[in-house]
C-alpha cells in the first residue's frame, strides 16, 4: 500500500548531540515536553559512521552499545506518543570518498534495518542528511537505490525518506530518480531568503555578518518567492503519489525574534495547507525552540509552528529601476561558459533564449549575466522573471558583486521553468554598500535545457505600505468624484465623472504599472479580461488633483 500521512505532522527536531550532552535519551523529560507542547513526531540525527559507534573496517560492525543507546531513545520517544524519523546525520567521509565507503554505508543500513525490523511503522527510516560534494545527485540515485534494497530485506514495507542531492535542494528535484516502492516520502529542506535564516551563522563565513539585521517582513512579495520556488515540487506532488515532508526549516538566532516568528509561522502554515508534513529545525541549539539553560520553552517560536493562525501578509509598492525589453536588443546581457559545458544565446523576437547543450555539475558553468545594477545600502528590492524551458527545470538567480569575490547580495533563491511559462520573483535587502555596479547572474549550468526569458525586472520595494481603506472610494453615488462600475467586474470596467483629469493608470498591489491612457472625455470603457483575478488600483491625476479608486477584478 502507500505510506501517507494521514494528518499534517507537527514535528519538533531534537539534536542527538543535545540527546547526549543532556541524558535525554536516558533520564532526560524532553521527549514529555515535546509531546505536552503538542508536536506529534521527532526526527533523530544520529552520526553512526565514527570508530566509537562503527568498525570502519569489514565487516563494519555497528557498536551494540551504541545501537541499545538509540533504542532507548527510540522507545521513550514512542511511549511519549511521538513518531521517529531516525536518520544518518554527518557520514562525512563518503562526501568525499563515495565509492570507498559505499561498502561500509550499505552494511550499516543493513544492521540498523535488522535491528529495529520490529518496530512498528511509527519508526521511520531517512537514508542520508543532505548528500552532496562528491556524492553528486547521480551518484546519489544508485547510493539511496542500494541501500533501499539493504532495508527492504528486513523491512519491507518500512517508510522510507528519500531527499534530492545537494542538500536535499529544491533545485535538484529533477535529478532524483525514485525507485520501484510504495512506501517512499520525499524529502526537502528549506532556508530561504538564506540571508534571513543564517544571518550571523558562524559556520557560513565572516560574510554572513553582513546580513546581520535582515528582516522578514511577511510581505505579499515575500510570500510569493517561497510560493515560486515550490512551484515544481507542488506540480510534482500533484502527480506522484509520493507524500512530501520538508525535513528541515528554521532561522538562526541572530535574525530578530520578530521576524523569526513571522517567517515560520507563515511557512508552517502554507506547508499544512499544501498538505506537507515538516520538521522543525532545531529543538535546543541555535536555531531551537527550547532553552536547555532556562528549561523553558521560547512561547513565541512554539506558537507560530503550532498556534499561530496565518495573518494577512503585507502590501508594499514598488518602483521600477530596471525592466527588459528584449525587443530592441539583448541589453548587454552575456552568458559565461566554462569549458566543461556548451551553451549558446541568441535575442529571438520578444524572449532572451539560452540553450545548454553539455551541462556540469556546477551550476555558475554557464552563467546569463548583466551588469550596471545601482544596489543601494538598507534598500529592499523585488526581482521577477518571467519565462519557459522545454522542460521543467529549476535554477538559481542572484544579484551580487561583479568582481571578486562574487559575493550575493541577494542568496541564492530557486526559479522555477518549465513548458508553460511562469513568473518567479525574490526580494532581498541590500545590506552591503551601496554598489553602482552590482551583476544578476542566473545559473544554468547542471541541466541540459532550453530557457527563454520573456522579461526580467528590479524594482525598489517601498517603505510605505499602500492603505487601500483611506485611499478608496467605492461610491455608486452620482458626486463630482470619479465612479467605477461593475465593481466587482469581469471584462470591462466603466468610468464616469472623469471631467478635469488628464491621465489614468492602473496599477496592481505590488504598484507596478499595468495599463496607462489619457482622458479626453468624462468616461471611459476599459478592457480588463487579461487581467489576473484580485484588487487593482486605478489613479486617476491631472495638474491640479488627483484621485486613487480600488477595482475588484473576478
Amino acid at each position: 500500500m502507500s505510506w501517507k500521512f494521514k494528518l499534517v505532522c507537527r514535528i519538533a527536531n531534537a539534536n542527538a548531540q543535545q540527546f547526549q550532552h543532556h541524558r535525554c535519551g536516558t533520564t532526560g523529560d524532553y521527549f514529555e515536553k515535546i509531546s505536552k507542547a503538542g508536536f506529534s513526531h521527532v526526527r533523530l540525527p544520529i552520526r553512526w559512521d565514527v570508530a566509537a559507534r562503527t568498525n570502519l573496517k569489514a565487516p563494519y560492525d555497528l557498536n551494540q552499545s551504541f545501537l541499545l543507546r538509540i533504542k532507548s531513545v527510540v522507545d521513550k520517544a514512542l511511549a511519549n506518543n511521538l513518531m521517529v524519523v531516525m536518520n544518518m546525520h554527518h557520514h562525512d567521509e563518503i562526501f568525499i570518498s563515495p565509492e570507498v565507503v559505499k561498502p561500509r554505508f550499505l552494511s550499516q543500513w543493513n544492521q540498523i534495518a535488522t535491528y529495529f525490523k520490529d518496530y512498528n511503522q511509527n519508526v521511520l527510516f531517512e537514508v542520508m542528511n543532505e548528500p552532496h560534494d562528491k556524492l553528486t545527485p547521480d551518484l546519489w540515485n544508485v547510493f539511496f537505490a542500494d541501500a533501499l534494497k539493504e532495508i527492504r530485506k528486513t523491512n519491507p514495507t518500512r517508510a522510507v525518506v528519500i531527499g534530492p542531492g545537494s542538500y536535499n535542494s529544491l533545485t535538484e528535484l529533477q535529478t532524483l530518480k525514485f525507485p520501484d516502492d510504495k512506501n517512499l516520502i520525499l524529502t526537502i529542506h528549506y532556508y530561504n531568503p538564506f540571508n534571513f535564516t543564517h544571518q550571523g551563522a558562524e559556520w557560513v563565513g565572516t560574510g554572513s555578518n553582513a546580513w546581520l539585521g535582515t528582516k522578514w517582513e511577511d510581505l505579499s512579495i515575500e510570500r510569493n518567492q517561497v510560493k515560486s520556488e515550490f512551484d515544481n515540487l507542488l506540480s510534482f506532488s500533484k502527480k506522484s503519489d509520493i507524500p512530501i515532508y520538508i525535513g528541515e526549516f528554521g532561522a538562526y538566532e541572530k535574525a530578530d525574534l520578530a521576524s523569526r516568528v513571522k517567517w515560520t509561522t507563515f511557512l508552517a502554515r502554507w506547508f499544512e495547507e499544501q498538505n506537507f508534513s515538516w520538521a522543525y529545525w532545531e529543538f535546543s541549539a541555535g536555531f531551537g525552540i527550547y532553552d536547555p539553560a532556562k528549561m523553558t520553552y521560547n512561547i513565541d517560536l512554539v506558537d507560530a509552528l503550532i498556534k499561530n493562525q496565518m495573518p494577512a501578509a503585507k502590501v508594499l509598492p514598488t518602483a521600477s529601476l530596471y525592466a527588459s525589453d528584449f525587443k530592441n536588443g539583448n541589453e548587454s546581457w552575456a552568458l559565461g561558459v566554462q569549458p566543461t559545458s556548451t551553451a549558446s544565446f541568441s535575442n529571438s523576437t520578444n524572449n532572451l533564449k539560452v540553450d545548454v547543450n553539455t551541462a556540469s555539475k556546477d551550476s555558475w558553468h554557464v552563467q546569463l549575466t548583466r551588469l550596471n545594477f545601482n544596489i543601494i545600502n538598507k534598500k529592499k528590492y523585488l526581482v521577477t522573471i518571467k519565462g519557459s524551458a522545454d522542460k521543467a527545470v529549476s535554477f538559481t538567480s542572484y544579484i551580487g558583486k561583479a568582481s571578486a569575490p562574487y559575493n550575493s547580495y541577494s542568496g541564492y533563491p530557486t526559479i522555477n521553468f518549465s513548458t508553460n511559462e511562469k513568473e518567479s520573483n525574490y526580494t532581498f535587502a541590500m545590506n552591503d554598500a551601496t554598489d553602482a555596479n552590482a551583476r544578476m547572474s542566473f545559473d544554468l549550468g547542471t541541466n541540459i535545457a532550453k530557457y527563454s526569458f520573456s522579461s526580467i525586472s528590479v524594482e525598489e520595494v517601498l517603505d510605505k505600505a499602500i492603505e487601500p481603506e483611506k485611499t478608496t472610494v467605492l461610491s455608486t453615488e452620482t458626486n463630482k468624484n470619479p465612479i467605477f462600475f461593475p465593481n466587482p467586474v469581469i471584462d470591462f470596467i466603466e468610468i464616469e465623472n472623469l471631467e478635469g483629469y488628464k491621465k489614468l493608470v492602473i496599477n496592481d498591489v505590488l504598484g507596478r504599472e499595468l495599463l496607462s491612457k489619457e482622458i479626453s472625455n468624462g468616461k471611459l470603457k476599459i478592457d480588463i479580461k487579461n487581467f489576473s483575478t484580485g484588487i487593482y488600483f486605478i489613479n486617476l491625476s491631472s495638474e491640479t488633483k488627483s484621485f486613487i479608486g480600488r477595482i475588484v477584478k473576478e
